[in-house]
């Protein structure tokens, strides 16, 4: 295999600027990852396929470790969990935010210490909570005023649990209205501004087998700027400040959250970690010295931030059709595997690999394969004008909500994903079967 620099003057598509460090060229028009042909992956594995490269997540890891050397970084389980990635960021000192019985127990059984392990959920279930007690979690961020007299109830009278209380500041910060959740509109937290946050302290402060560790606030997701993070710092010390006045209590962290923002297109705007790590621990050392309050314990959430970039998803072209002015890519998976573009409006930078065209670049849809005319995974995106059946296509920026958020929808299966470091390619999650759908199928 010949590793090729790559050349000066290139075209937009042939940007590789959002792909994972180790994306490197090859021969006949191709791509790798990891020191692992791409197209050696769809061959050996079958399409569709996601490749996770596991030297960038760790790097990405790294990155948040030494841009919070005193904070606790917690990876966000929903962007994409399984065992290895489980595996991976426990190596390399992060901590873990999941939200459900299942992240928790997959994490735990993988070897994931209980300990550094928060539990969300604006519902948790009774299992939930079950299992957070029965395995020992580091945290629980209570979300509703319910949650209270539930979990204290489960603690028992002579048990302990750690919480946090999840505050909504009413900022608005995130790349979509459905993925804002600073403001006082969505279904999360407890607000700041109608009092709300303050009543739920105030009882928590009143149950002896609860400890209220800090203050949780989550602005939303893909965030690319650094501004709103501060806001929400100041407005939080300023509620641990009342805090104090009000109960003599000064919680000893602070929990930011996540939502950091990644470009999924050549040119598009991500939020540089660096910077927000040293203004946001000036801001929150500044707001606290003018307060009189201690510095608390720092902890944030990264989730796409750390999987999302070390994702490629490969598809195999099924479809090539004109209507009218458009011209129609179809592929064999879609909104099954990746819904994000349906739920709200993301677009992706597909290329041909696998084969060098000399043809005249076109502006194509790359469309899905399943009975929806909103199964569109990119729009007006250039593809070369000779692209025909069986042309293999890679999607960068894949590993984070996509697979996680996939579903069973016309039983198509959601894909394997395939691990690649240093040469080598490994399975870590097997592709979904009709066995798979049979066996869930008991009733006649």
């Amino acid at each position: 295999m010949t590793i090729m620099n790559m050349p000066t003057g290139l075209t937009p598509a042939d940007d590789l600027s959002v792909w994972p460090a180790s994306t490197a060229r090859v021969g006949h028009g191709g791509l790798a990852v990891g020191a692992v042909p791409l197209t050696e992956i769809a061959e050996r594995f079958g399409t569709p396929v996601y490749v996770l490269d596991e030297g960038e997540v760790r790097e990405r890891c790294r990155t948040y470790r030494s841009a919070f050397p005193e904070a606790e970084v917690l990876y966000a389980a929903k962007a994409f969990l399984c065992r290895a990635m489980a595996h991976w960021v426990e190596e390399e000192g992060l901590g873990l935010d999941v939200c459900s019985a299942g992240e928790l127990e997959l994490a735990v059984t993988a070897g994931f210490p209980a300990e550094r392990i928060v539990l969300h959920g604006n519902a948790k279930s009774p299992h939930d909570i079950e299992a957070a007690l029965r395995l020992g979690v580091g945290r629980i961020v209570i979300d509703s005023p319910s949650e209270i007299a539930r979990l204290a109830a489960a603690v028992g009278p002579h048990g302990h649990q750690k919480v946090m209380v999840r505050v909504v500041p009413g900022i608005s910060a995130g790349g979509h209205d459905k993925i804002r959740t600073g403001t006082d509109d969505q279904k999360f937290g407890l607000s700041l501004t109608d009092g709300h946050a303050q009543h739920v302290i105030a009882r928590i402060l009143g149950q002896p087998q609860l400890e209220l560790a800090g203050l949780h606030c989550h602005l939303g997701s893909q965030i690319t700027t650094v501004k709103p993070y501060l806001s929400a710092v100041r407005r939080m010390v300023g509620l641990m400040a009342r805090i104090r006045e009000t109960h003599g209590v000064e919680l000893p962290e602070l929990d930011m959250g996540g939502g950091h923002g990644v470009a999924y297109r050549p040119g598009e705007d991500g939020l540089d970690i660096t910077t927000l790590a040293r203004r946001m621990r000036a801001e929150l050392a500044e707001s606290c010295a003018a307060a009189g309050l201690t510095v608390p314990r720092l902890l944030v959430e990264p989730g796409r931030a750390v999987v999302g970039p070390a994702g490629v998803a490969l598809y195999r072209v099924l479809a090539v059709k004109r209507t009218g002015d458009n011209l129609f890519v179809a592929v064999d998976g879609g909104m099954s595997d990746n819904p994000r573009p349906a739920l709200y409006g993301v677009r992706y930078a597909p290329r041909l690999i696998g084969r060098a065209s000399t043809a005249q670049s076109c502006k194509a849809t790359v469309v899905g394969r399943h009975c929806e005319a909103g199964d569109v995974l990119a729009s007006a995106v250039d593809l070369p004008g000779d692209i025909h059946p069986g042309d293999l296509l890679a999607v960068p920026v894949a590993g984070a909500y996509q697979l996680s958020m996939a579903s069973g929808y016309n039983m198509v299966g959601r894909p394997p994903v395939v691990a690649v470091a240093d040469g080598h390619a490994r399975l870590l999650m097997r592709r979904e079967c009709l066995e798979d759908f049979r066996s869930r199928d008991v009733g006649l």
